[in-house]
């Protein structure tokens, strides 16, 4: 696995994030209570800084996942969307519930957003092994 591999899955991982917001899209801005246009949409949907940080993030989490993979010998398709998915379930979305919990964020709210922590990360997981 090389520096390569983890751009690329962080990349995969964003790209999927893109997907599942954008079927998420209207439950995720009533949820979150975003500001949003006349349009309904995130106003500060044209802004680079929330794209660049995602993007920035994933590379980060997929070079900690990598970093992690190569220790506990994890060195198959399988094995690596079963770590990652793990990873994303066990690690990364309860401490986002337990941060939207304590905050009183909606329920539905915490599901997208957990969804794609864990949905995520099996995805990183699955393109660390495939490169």
């Amino acid at each position: 696995m090389s520096v390569l591999s983890v751009i690329v899955a962080g990349l995969a991982a964003w790209a999927f994030g893109a997907v599942w917001y954008s079927v998420f899209a209207k439950p995720w801005v009533a949820a979150s209570g975003v500001a949003t246009d006349d349009t309904g949409k995130p106003a500060n949907q044209k802004d680079p800084l929330p794209y660049i940080l995602s993007i920035i993030s994933a590379i980060l989490v997929a070079g900690m996942m990598r970093h992690t993979f190569n220790l506990s010998g994890i060195d198959t398709l399988g094995k690596g969307l079963i770590s990652g998915l793990g990873i994303g379930a066990f690690l990364a979305a309860p401490w986002l519930l337990t941060c939207y919990a304590f905050a009183g964020r909606p329920r539905q709210l915490m599901l997208i957003d957990a969804g794609y922590a864990t949905f995520g990360s099996a995805v990183i997981g699955a393109v660390l092994m495939l490169l």
